[in-house]
């Protein structure tokens, strides 16, 4: 069954009968240009141009399922449907006029059952991936070039994030790259935490006391909400008063109503030895963000972060309440990968397209190409189907793919799905 957006997608992508065509009155039209896709309010296509009976007329484009909608719709007294020059319908069942008076032309758009079936398919609610059976027979360079732009949607939807960060942040890049760098460290699981912990602990109240790795735990630890009441030994009683002279100092509370998951975590990744280790990173390196800026290399990089580890007393805990067998608590390579696919390429990117270094752009994407594919259960289920991730550029790409198109049933903005609906079976 043809529906409005259905009609749509035909015209936005030439996907309808498009030999001898004639309006309703019977003059030979020509469609030079279908226009762009309006998804705001007004018509349906700005900027389209067609030839009526040989003359040329440039304007916008309105589809309907019939033409009585023009009228019940109000397009009739709206002078934004003034500029209209072709009424694209699947019924012709009334003449339509502009505000004036002038009667519009029509088309009653044309279009093969194959065509029709194919995108009635697509727009299935009850399957997961309708282009499950064909897409193996998608080419693999049209497949690769679609990953691309896959890829840098996904990093222009980040920059948007980063973007709201800079806001709150009066601009400043390195208080972004901290915040973001906490929430990756918290990983999917206390993301939003480690975000709202930065957040409340600000980078220049670290700044001030960077040469005592005890006062940076104690402002994260205290700020966190996760110090012990009662102190048990010598260092949790120094973190104690540490967060309690600090947080004075600085005029910080506890956060409310945050909760710490630990729950299916190897120890190794409680947030109390996350913590610890972002205490590291801080500590340790000043001005991170523009000590990758110079030298956007994966192995420099990645040693520089593998360096840092949450040593000492963390050595023998994962959390306050008990000792555990002593361990280094260094960041895994899967870690270390999920800061550079989380923060650092994301904020090199938007740096890039902020200061107009394009240079920057394409080694943050290089970056992409050296950091091996992720594992999840997206990945996995685009390996069922064929589709196997070389890097973490393919990976953040088909994630990209699934979160934004896939999973919002919206096929009909996919290549992919463009690419099985207009290609004819032989």
């Amino acid at each position: 069954m043809i529906n409005e957006k259905l009609m749509q997608y035909l015209w936005q992508n030439r996907l309808f009968d498009n030999t001898n065509l004639a309006t309703c009155d019977g003059q030979p039209l020509e469609i030079i240009d279908i226009g762009r896709l309006n998804t705001d309010a007004g018509p349906d296509f700005f900027n389209a141009k067609v030839k009526i009976g040989g003359k040329l007329w440039a304007g916008n484009v309105e589809i309907h399922l019939s033409s009585s909608d023009w009228k019940r719709h109000g397009h009739d007294a709206d002078m934004a449907y003034d500029t209209v020059i072709l009424h694209v319908v699947a019924h012709a069942d009334a003449k339509i006029y502009r505000k004036s008076g002038e009667e519009i032309p029509q088309l009653v758009m044309s279009y093969s059952p194959e065509v029709l079936q194919k995108c009635a398919a697509f727009d299935k609610r009850d399957m997961a991936f309708p282009c499950a059976k064909e897409i193996r027979t998608i080419p693999s360079m049209f497949l690769s070039s679609w990953l691309t732009a896959l890829l840098t949607e996904r990093l222009m939807n980040k920059s948007a994030h980063i973007s709201e960060l800079l806001s709150q942040n009066k601009n400043n890049w390195a208080e972004v790259f901290y915040v973001s760098l906490a929430r990756s460290l918290g990983t999917g699981i206390n993301g939003d935490a480690f975000e709202r912990m930065a957040k409340a602990v600000p980078l220049v109240a670290l700044q001030k006391h960077r040469d005592s790795l005890l006062q940076i735990e104690a402002l994260f630890f205290g700020v966190s909400g996760l110090l012990p009441e009662a102190p048990a030994d010598d260092y949790q009683r120094k973190l104690c008063a540490e967060a309690h002279f600090l947080m004075n100092k600085f005029s910080l509370s506890p956060l409310r109503d945050v909760q710490w998951k630990m729950a299916r975590l190897r120890p190794q990744n409680f947030p109390h030895v996350r913590i610890a280790q972002l205490s590291k990173i801080v500590f340790q390196s000043s001005k991170l963000f523009s000590k990758i800026q110079e030298n956007v290399d994966y192995m420099a990089i990645f040693s520089l972060f593998s360096e840092m580890s949450a040593d000492g007393y963390w050595e023998y805990h994962c959390t306050f309440s008990k000792e555990s067998p002593r361990q280094k608590k260094t960041l895994g390579k899967a870690t270390i990968h999920s800061i550079m696919i989380n923060t650092v390429v994301p904020l090199l990117f938007a740096y890039g397209k902020q200061s107009d270094n394009e240079t920057l752009c394409e080694r943050a994407l290089a970056l992409l190409e050296r950091i091996p594919a992720e594992r999840n259960q997206i990945i996995t289920s685009w390996a069922e189907m064929g589709i196997e991730a070389a890097n973490a550029y393919d990976t953040q790409a088909l994630i990209e793919l699934r979160k934004n198109y896939c999973d919002r049933k919206d096929c009909l903005r996919c290549r992919i799905a463009h690419r099985i609906i207009s290609v004819k079976k032989p």
